[in-house]
């Protein structure tokens, strides 16, 4: 990593450190979608910008996102919620593969190098990094958190990994903004037919992996 970048990204972490203090008496919110709604429909103007950061801050320390995807489908509809949700998550997976890659990766790289599978592993990330993020990110059901800080570790580019998490968790993103603005709907007896096709969708998502897997091997 380039003296340039560590400079510059150490600046950024200290930036969402303080952001994150400031916010965090109101962390509780992000566990109680009915109480971080109504937190956003009093804030004006400022509905975006806050809950862009809320994104970026919960994503990058390890905080499950989706009650602010679903939240964010019942504030803003499906489409404008999928776009501010896709940019909050996309930004918070670069913040916290940046966080592994900057504090943990030289001392990782350092005492797993020798290692078959993390030797292996780099190998693959060296030839094929873009479709082994796109690959995983597919999967809505994977553990997104916790993928960020492992790709951090493994020499994946910051370039390959931000647009192949862009890209491979736009479907899932899609898909529980659906449900959040479909479950709004349903509370307010608007029916339950667009719930029921939100979360198929999501379902389907969860299959396309495996089957592309089954297909794949049987060749």
């Amino acid at each position: 990593m380039s003296s340039v970048f560590r400079k510059g990204y150490f600046w950024l972490l200290v930036l969402l450190a303080l952001t994150l203090i400031v916010f965090s008496r109101h962390l509780s919110l992000l566990f109680n979608p009915q109480a971080l709604l109504t937190a956003l429909c009093n804030l004006g103007p400022w509905t975006v910008p806050v809950f862009l950061t809320a994104h970026i801050l919960a994503t990058m320390v390890g905080i499950p996102g989706t009650f602010l995807v679903l939240v964010g489908g019942a504030k803003f509809g499906l489409w404008w919620g999928s776009l501010w949700s896709l940019m909050g998550a996309t930004g918070g997976a670069i913040a916290a593969f940046g966080v592994a890659r900057y504090l943990l990766h030289d001392w990782f790289r350092g005492r797993f190098a020798k290692h078959p599978v993390y030797r292996n592993l780099d190998k693959v990330m060296d030839t094929h990094s873009f479709n082994c993020v796109l690959a995983v990110r597919f999967a809505p059901l994977s553990p997104f958190n916790l993928v960020n800080f492992l790709f951090g570790l493994t020499s994946v580019p910051v370039g390959a990994y931000s647009v192949g998490t862009l890209v491979g968790i736009a479907p899932g993103t899609v898909a529980y903004t659906w449900i959040g603005l479909a479950g709004l709907d349903a509370i307010r007896g608007q029916g339950l037919w667009p719930l029921t096709l939100a979360v198929g969708f999501l379902g389907l998502l969860s299959v396309v992996p495996i089957y592309l897997r089954q297909r794949q091997s049987s060749r």
